[in-house]
C-alpha cells in the first residue's frame, strides 16, 4: 500500500514524542513504540520517535530524534497530528501537561498514576477542559488477555459472586528509590495498576484502611518507599486488598478473585522481558490451568493511537477511570502521612504491616 493510499485510508499518520527518558521512557514506551509501529505501520508515521527530558542533557540515541526541550519538539514536529508521551517523575506531570497544552499538542498519553495527588489532579482536569486535551492514562492491565478472562468470569457467573479481590505486586526495588526519588511513595510506584484492576473488575469503591513502610538498607532510609497496602470496599460489597512490597526478595504480579463456588487466581507478566500471562481456576478441587499471550502495553499504545485518531474525545471515559485511583490512592496516602518502619522486618517476609488501620 502506497504512503497516499495509506493517509487516504487513516487520515494523517501520527508521529509521536516522549517526554521523560528515566527508565518508564527508556525501558517501557520506546520498546513498546518500536513494537507497535513495526506491527501497524499504516497508524504511525515513519520518521523517527522524537524524544526530550526536562531533567537532563539528551544523548544521541540510535533511531530517535532527540532535542533539549518540548519548545524543540514542538518546531519540529506539527504537535496537532503527534502524541506526546509523558513519562516523567508523577511529581511534575501537570507542568510537563501544562507546558504541551501551550506549545500546541492536544493528544497526551501520561504513565500512570496520572497525577501524585488531588491538587496535581486539579491542574491536570483544568488543563484538559481548557485545552481540549484528549489524555489517556496508560492501564495495560485493563487491556490484558488475563483481565479479560477474570472479568469473563465476573460476569458469567459460573462460580456465583466474587466475595473478595486480593492483588499482590511485589519486586525488589532498592537501587532505585535510593538513587533516584521519581516516586513520591510506595503508593505511586505499582498500586496504581492494582486499584484500577479492582475497579474494573468491582466497580466503584471507598478506601477502608491502609498502610506503609519505609524502605530501610543499613543506615539509608527513603521514606514511604519501602511498601503499601490499600483495602477497598466496593459498592456491591466485595472487598479488595492490594499490596506492594518493594523490598521483596522476588518478583510477583498476583491476583486472587474468590466466589462463591471457587478462586480465580491470574499471574501478569512480572516485567518487560516476557509477554504470557497465567489463570488458574479452581472449582470443587478441580484446577484448569491456562497460559495467556497477553502483551498487553503493546496492545494498549495500539488502542490509545486509534482512539486519538477518531473524532471527539474517545479517552474520556479512561480518563474519569483514572481520576477515581488518584483519588483512592490520595485517601489512603493521607491516612498514612506519617512514615513507618516495620518493627520486625526479618520474621515478615513479603508481608506489609498492618498500620494506620482507618
Amino acid at each position: 500500500m502506497s504512503s497516499t493510499s495509506t493517509r487516504d485510508k487513516w487520515g494523517s499518520l501520527v508521529r509521536t514524542l516522549v517526554v521523560g527518558l528515566g527508565r518508564d521512557g527508556t525501558d517501557l514506551h520506546l520498546p513498546v513504540l518500536a513494537r507497535a509501529r513495526a506491527s501497524v505501520r499504516q497508524l504511525f508515521d515513519d520518521r523517527p520517535v522524537v524524544a526530550c527530558d526536562p531533567r537532563r542533557l539528551p544523548a544521541e540515541r540510535p533511531g530517535l530524534a532527540m532535542v533539549g526541550s518540548v519548545a524543540e519538539a514542538a518546531a519540529l514536529l506539527d504537535p496537532a497530528d503527534s502524541v506526546a508521551h509523558v513519562c516523567t517523575p508523577p511529581t511534575v506531570r501537570a507542568a510537563v501537561v501544562a507546558e504541551l497544552a501551550e506549545r500546541g499538542f492536544r493528544n497526551v498519553i501520561v504513565e500512570a498514576p496520572l497525577a501524585a495527588d488531588t491538587d496535581d489532579l486539579a491542574r491536570v482536569m483544568r488543563l484538559r477542559r481548557k485545552h481540549g486535551l484528549r489524555i489517556a492514562v496508560v492501564e495495560p492491565w485493563l487491556t490484558s488477555a488475563l483481565t479479560e478472562r477474570l472479568v469473563g468470569l465476573v460476569r458469567g457467573g459460573a462460580l456465583g459472586e466474587p466475595r473478595s479481590i486480593s492483588v499482590v505486586q511485589n519486586k525488589p526495588r532498592f537501587r532505585r528509590s535510593l538513587t533516584s526519588p521519581s516516586h513520591p511513595t510506595a503508593f505511586d510506584v505499582e498500586l496504581p495498576h492494582g486499584v484500577g484492576l479492582a475497579l474494573r473488575l468491582a466497580g466503584s469503591a471507598r478506601v477502608t484502611h491502609a498502610a506503609g513502610f519505609d524502605l530501610v538498607v543499613g543506615d539509608a532510609v527513603v521514606p514511604r518507599m519501602g511498601g503499601a497496602r490499600v483495602g477497598l470496599r466496593h459498592n456491591n460489597g466485595v472487598r479488595a486488598e492490594i499490596a506492594s512490597d518493594l523490598t521483596s526478595p522476588v518478583r510477583e504480579r498476583r491476583v486472587t478473585v474468590e466466589f462463591e463456588k471457587g478462586v480465580a487466581v491470574g499471574h501478569f507478566a512480572v516485567s518487560d522481558e516476557d509477554d504470557h500471562s497465567q489463570l488458574t481456576v479452581t472449582v470443587n478441587g478441580r484446577r484448569e490451568h491456562e497460559v495467556l499471550r497477553d502483551d498487553s502495553l503493546t496492545e494498549w499504545v495500539i488502542r490509545a493511537y486509534r482512539l486519538f485518531q477518531a473524532p471527539g474525545d474517545q479517552h474520556a471515559r479512561g480518563f474519569s477511570f483514572a481520576t477515581d485511583v488518584v483519588q483512592l490512592l490520595s485517601v489512603a496516602k493521607n491516612i498514612c502521612a506519617e512514615p513507618v518502619v516495620p518493627a520486625a522486618r526479618a520474621g515478615a517476609r513479603g508481608r506489609v504491616p498492618a498500620a494506620h488501620v482507618r
